[in-house]
Formats: structure tokens, C-alpha cells, sequence
């Protein structure tokens, strides 16, 4: 299991396919290492699913300098063409949940129909429509985008791992949902031992 051979660093990013636990992961590595998340579907979903990125680049931008602007901050989620020019150059580890594709289509739908059921709040006021993801050739379908990017999300990452414009950054790729835990394990004891020295 790949293992964080010293600290990670303050500033990171958690990417990954939709559903992988970015989110997840993201939000318990920002408390570890005690500095803020950043989700960067929080920043580009307004009400009515009205995307920042889509309608107002700029903004969007705007919005992501300003989360990131600290010297240390855990950031969820791609939006490449974005991140890549805000604050991937002070990136220090970028971990990939890199889960099986059968995987992820498995948390698709379960955690579609979890949200559509208890009407849960996701930034903001939007919620989710199950029947939307279940419409499997739409472009608006979770399981359509699952299976559309999964490869070209792989082959961008293994890419950016050896583009020397990003050999200042550690990639730490987690493929199963025990080597994230084991590794999310890690870096709290390797911060707490650190904290108690």
C-alpha cells in the first residue's frame, strides 16, 4: 500500500472519477493536518445546478485563487483546466483514487438513490434526481460521465506524473477503499506522533 513516507505537505489535492470519495477523503486529511477544505463542486454549482465553470470562467477562477490562496489547504476535486492554472504550481501531493470502474458505478447508484431519497442538500439548494443518472446516454448522467471519463482521467493523471511541469508535486495513487483508509490512517498517526514530539 503506498504509505506517506514523511508528511504530505499542506497543500494537496484528493482527484479522482466521480464518486471515488474525494470529497470524503478530502474533508479527513483538511482536519488532520488542521487546514481548510476546499470542494470544488461547492464553488461551481449554484441553485438550479447553474454551473460557475459553464457561465462565468472567470469567476470561477476567481473563486478557486481565493480558496487557495493560504499556505495550506486540502483541495477536493479536478476541474483541471482551472486548477492547473491557480494553484497546481504550489502543489505538494496530489492523491489519486484511482477505484475500479464497477466500483464506482456501485457508488454512483447507491449514493443517487441515498441522496434522492432523504432530499439532501448539495451546495446550496440543489438535490439530486436519480432518474437523471439512471437515463444512461445523457450527458447529465453520473453513470454516463462515470464511464466516459474514467480512462481519460487515468491516462491524464499517469501523464502528469512524469510532465516535468509538475515534478515538484508527490502523487500518491490509491486503488482500493483499503489502501485509502490505510493511507488516510497513516498521515493521522504521522501527524499525531508528530504533534505529540
Amino acid at each position: 500500500m503506498p504509505s506517506p513516507d514523511g508528511p504530505i505537505g499542506r497543500r494537496v489535492v484528493v482527484v479522482g472519477t466521480t464518486s471515488s470519495g474525494k470529497s470524503t477523503l478530502g474533508a479527513r486529511l483538511s482536519k488532520t493536518l488542521g487546514v481548510p477544505f476546499v470542494e470544488l463542486d461547492a464553488l461551481n454549482w449554484e441553485p438550479n445546478w447553474h454551473s460557475v465553470a459553464e457561465h462565468d470562467p472567470a469567476e470561477f477562477e476567481r473563486r478557486i485563487r481565493e480558496a487557495t490562496e493560504g499556505d495550506g489547504w486540502v483541495v477536493a476535486g479536478s476541474y483541471s483546466k482551472f486548477s492547473e492554472r491557480t494553484f497546481w504550481p504550489r502543489l505538494e501531493t496530489v492523491v489519486w483514487l484511482d477505484l475500479p470502474l464497477r466500483l464506482v458505478l456501485w457508488r454512483v447508484v447507491t449514493r443517487s438513490w441515498r441522496r434522492w431519497r432523504t432530499k439532501e442538500l448539495l451546495w446550496g439548494t440543489n438535490t439530486e434526481n436519480l432518474w437523471t443518472h439512471l437515463k444512461l446516454w445523457s450527458p447529465d448522467s453520473l453513470i454516463y460521465w462515470a464511464v466516459t471519463t474514467h480512462r481519460v482521467k487515468r491516462r491524464r493523471y499517469l501523464a502528469q506524473m512524469t510532465d516535468p511541469a509538475w515534478a515538484h508535486i508527490r502523487y500518491i495513487r490509491l486503488t482500493t477503499p483499503a489502501e485509502v483508509e490505510a493511507f488516510a490512517r497513516a498521515v493521522e498517526a504521522g501527524t499525531a506522533s508528530a504533534t505529540e514530539a
